[in-house]
């Protein structure tokens, strides 16, 4: 709940800012830099990541590989030094012609929502060459909701194997990029396949945007292994979900049940596989925002944010109205053990499946050509010039 405790920090700024707001106009600067340095020590630094991935049918290979790796990736952003707040946005393109041209998803730190859209992605249309890159391109960088904290690395994935269009009425790359250069976001581009159109703009693209360029095969080339511990992770991360209670206005616990519900439906409709890199980032620091979102009890409860004595009984979870005062607190507590033990067990069972999986890539030759590999040393490089340190390799 630290965004809640950053809330909370900021409303006492604000406050402090009104009450010094005389001194202020009498010139006392000084005071002002005190309060703004305040707020800035509050934000959590981010690193905000969307994916630019071409939809038609082409890329079904690679379209499945994100739905079963996107948590293994969010893993592995999380895994900097300092722990940054992870938000993930995709945009889905084809071209003029096809079902759609793209399809916008914003950034957000609740990933189960992003995943959620991620798998209503089909492949689709297309069927010839160039693709609506440029338009793809520039709802990535204009119409995505990029943080603006200081501390934040900022990256695109372009994803596809067809160049774009350069024959439209519209803005084209060189001008999107340059767009993106100056929010300081920097753009990458992974050529799935090897058509040998698509290397001189991809390249371009890259280079312009300070980022990498590479190729993967058509069906992106990522690690996906099974693992003994896969099973009983994902239910152990089902469990994980349950310890969460909620505590709000009528529209709160609402948002909090779509959360849930949300939560509910990975856990019925996504591989084993997923369910457990999933709860292998859940029950990490760097998925605690999406582990719990915003107004979560246990934990505002345990950190000392709020009291349940301060709250009005339709604040609370159904499940605690009924219950005697004490009757609620011995319920909470319950939950928190219980979430400490889910958490620390999903972690050892990470390790063992960390150390299966490392065995495996070892004995196939290092995979240094793997999507994992690349992304994890283009990170690593790029988001250090944001001063984030990564150690260690990619999470699988």
């Amino acid at each position: 709940m630290k965004s809640k405790i950053i809330g909370l920090a900021l409303l006492v700024v604000t406050a402090a800012t009104v009450l010094y707001y005389p001194a202020l106009n009498a010139g006392d600067r000084e005071t002002g830099k005190r309060i703004d340095q305040l707020v800035h020590a509050t934000q959590k630094p981010v690193v905000d990541v969307v994916f630019v991935l071409d939809t038609t049918g082409s890329m079904s290979g690679l379209i499945q590989t994100a739905k079963e790796k996107i948590w293994s990736i969010a893993s592995t952003m999380a895994s900097a030094q300092p722990t940054p707040d992870i938000r993930i946005g995709l945009v889905g393109y084809r071209d003029l012609g096809d079902e759609y041209v793209t399809r916008v998803v914003d950034l957000d730190g609740n990933l189960d929502s992003v995943y959620a859209a991620l798998m209503e992605f089909q492949a689709g249309g297309g069927g010839d060459t160039p693709e609506s890159v440029n338009q793809a391109l520039y709802e990535a960088v204009h119409n995505m909701s990029w943080s603006q904290r200081d501390q934040a690395y900022q990256v695109i994935f372009l994803v596809g194997d067809a160049p774009p269009h350069m024959d439209y009425n519209e803005v084209r790359y060189p001008a999107i990029v340059a767009a993106a250069k100056e929010k300081g976001i920097v753009i990458n581009t992974i050529q799935c396949g090897e058509l040998a159109s698509t290397i001189d703009p991809w390249t371009a693209i890259a280079n312009l945007g300070g980022g990498n360029f590479f190729q993967v095969e058509q069906g992106g080339g990522a690690v996906a292994y099974e693992t003994p511990f896969d099973e009983k992770i994902a239910a152990l991360s089902a469990r994980l979900d349950k310890t969460r209670l909620y505590f709000g206005t009528e529209e709160e616990l609402q948002k909090a049940q779509l959360k849930m519900d949300a939560a509910a439906e990975i856990d019925a409709t996504a591989s084993v596989a997923s369910r457990a890199r999933r709860g292998v980032f859940n029950a990490g620091a760097g998925g605690r925002e999406n582990l719990l979102g915003d107004k979560e009890l246990v934990a505002a409860v345990t950190s000392g944010e709020v009291t349940l004595e301060e709250l009005d009984e339709d604040a609370l979870p159904e499940v605690l109205r009924p219950m005697a005062p004490a009757a609620q607190a011995a319920y909470v507590g319950q939950l928190a053990d219980e979430r400490a033990d889910l958490q620390t067990r999903i972690r050892q069972l990470a390790d063992e499946r960390n150390r299966f999986i490392a065995r495996k890539v070892e004995a196939a030759g290092g995979l240094d050509d793997s999507l994992d590999k690349r992304l994890y040393e283009t990170v690593k490089t790029q988001a250090g010039e944001a001063g984030f340190e990564y150690e260690g390799g990619p999470e699988y």
